[in-house]
């Protein structure tokens, strides 16, 4: 019973609900992003390439057995049993990732940014000025060792 008990403390730790909220919150962040790949930034880019659609970006390296290319598509070559090379895929994949770790990065560097502790006061000075012959003396002295006088 111990262990149900120690698993218990420890999923309800601030810190694992944080990091469940976390993933949640991210697999959302790279569906929204894949759709703004996807949908958004590589169409006017491929447009401006010469009307290439980087989703159906491939390269034949087997034809397939139940239909022979050309393949207008890449789900078009799988269903047809054809081994691909998706280029475009991956390049829509590339693009997604730095989207995403450049978010995450700047979302870390404003998370430290508050965190960053306030300088650390000046300690008080370990020693103190006699007012007689301005020599400098511990701070727990009673009497000047120069001159000494009475503080």
């Amino acid at each position: 019973m111990s262990i149900i008990k120690e698993f218990k403390e420890f999923a309800m730790k601030g810190n694992v609900i944080d990091l469940a909220v976390g993933v949640v919150i991210g697999g959302a962040f790279g569906a929204i992003v894949k759709s703004l790949v996807d949908d958004v930034i590589m169409p006017p880019i491929g447009l401006l390439i010469g009307n290439v659609d980087f989703s159906n970006l491939f390269f034949v390296l087997k034809e397939g057995s139940k239909q022979l290319g050309p393949y207008v598509s890449v789900a078009a070559a799988k269903q047809a049993g054809a081994v691909t090379l998706n280029i475009g895929l991956f390049i829509n994949a590339m693009v997604s990732f730095t989207i995403v770790a450049f978010a995450i990065f700047m979302l870390v560097k404003a998370i430290n940014r508050l965190k960053r502790e306030a300088p650390a006061a000046a300690p008080a000075p370990a020693t103190k000025e006699c007012p007689f012959c301005v020599s400098s003396i511990p701070e727990k002295a009673s009497r000047c060792p120069q001159c000494t006088s009475q503080l």
